[in-house]
């Protein structure tokens, strides 16, 4: 994403692109949410919210924390597909107080009504996609709409988790509505970087094969992708949702296999991106097998490898790219960027371990790798953050 020309600011810096006070806050508030859920989880901690403990984890991973970061990408982003000057200043703060008061609602909803929490809440996630579609439509730039759908997906999913949380006591199939439209944002736009910062990398540092170019096996894997998601969102326990996500696992797997990640491994910043990426088939394949083989395969194993191993992977990946980028850094991981990139793949593949091998020890170890990873983006980045780009 390169940076378009910026209109005259005087403000704070970190209200001078929108991916810097969400990349900053949406990471805190990863590893702070964390934190306060191993407690819950234990027993040991009660929460103000309405939702039960597990609803609230869910959510605010899913609604909370994964819009924050959406956010920041869209709004760094579309300024330089339409050519248009970025939000920043006082709109841009706006959001920002917007998202914090949501997690103020959804924390507390118990003690202001789930009602004011849902409207609060909600909010967010509409204004952003109102604010994404105006620029995006003044901009003409009609082929980048369609990464708006799942956005909108993922603002029904939120309204509709507050609904089912109230009238069935917790939620179900917004949860996994939720879940769908993350991997589709992740299949939409990690197909789209992916491949085009790894044939760049390529081409400058290690010439031969390069990236398979967007074809129609990709529109047909997303596609597939789509109608599994879907299925699996509302019949999860049918034998032909199983065998619809193990076909969407195998064209994920042989996408990614198109993209030359093993050609990369000189680069963790290139790297790091299909490795997350590949959490994507394994969720996909995990969920299918938890269909058929119940007794065999968890179904937290599949989701906790499409939560913590996709989302939290690939947008960590993502944000420190950008944050390298725009704040006029090296394109280069240093060891703190190496340590964040480790830990987050661990907590990834120990939360998978952990739905198999039940424990407090193992889930602890996942969600303390979890909170290195996002607490390490913050310590290593935020002054980067915070602060006017460097020239």
């Amino acid at each position: 994403m390169g940076t378009p020309r910026l209109r005259a600011y005087t403000g704070p810096a970190v209200l001078s692109y929108g991916f810097r006070p969400f990349f900053f806050l949406g990471s805190l508030y990863a590893a702070l949410s964390i934190l306060l859920w191993l407690p819950m989880y234990a027993g040991a901690l009660d929460g103000h919210s309405a939702f039960v403990p597990v609803d609230w984890h869910i959510h605010e991973m899913l609604f909370g924390y994964l819009p924050a970061i959406i956010t920041g990408f869209l709004l760094t982003a579309i300024p330089n597909w339409t050519g248009r000057l970025p939000v920043q200043g006082l709109p841009l703060l706006a959001l920002v107080v917007l998202w914090l008061a949501g997690r103020a609602a959804v924390f507390f909803s118990a003690d202001i009504g789930w009602q004011t929490a849902a409207v609060v809440d909600g909010s967010f996630l509409l204004a952003v996609a109102a604010a994404a579609t105006r620029e995006i439509v003044a901009g003409r730039n009609w082929r980048n709409l369609k990464v708006l759908l799942p956005l909108a997906v993922l603002a029904c999913a939120n309204g509709a988790f507050h609904i089912e949380a109230h009238l069935e006591g917790a939620s179900d199939i917004s949860r996994r509505l939720g879940m769908a439209a993350a991997i589709m944002l992740i299949s939409l736009i990690g197909g789209r970087i992916i491949p085009s910062f790894t044939r760049n990398w390529l081409v400058r540092e290690n010439p031969g094969r390069l990236p398979a170019p967007f074809d129609r096996f990709d529109i047909a894997s997303i596609a597939v992708s789509a109608v599994a998601l879907g299925t699996w969102t509302f019949v999860p326990d049918k034998t032909s949702s199983a065998l619809l996500i193990a076909v969407a696992a195998i064209c994920q797997a042989w996408r990614l296999s198109r993209w030359a990640g093993e050609r990369t491994l000189r680069d963790p910043l290139v790297l790091v991106l299909h490795l997350a990426y590949a959490f994507v088939p394994v969720g996909l394949a995990l969920i299918s097998a938890s269909i058929l083989f119940p007794d065999a395969v968890p179904a937290a194993a599949g989701l906790h490898a499409l939560g913590t191993g996709a989302v939290g992977s690939m947008t960590l990946a993502v944000m420190t790219r950008a944050t390298l980028g725009h704040t006029g850094r090296e394109l280069k991981a240093g060891k703190g960027a190496s340590f964040i990139f480790v830990t987050v793949l661990l907590a990834g593949s120990l939360r998978i371990l952990a739905a198999f091998v039940p424990s407090d020890v193992a889930i602890d170890m996942a969600g303390t790798a979890w909170v290195a990873a996002f607490a390490g983006f913050v310590l290593v980045h935020g002054l980067a953050l915070m602060t006017p780009k460097a020239r």
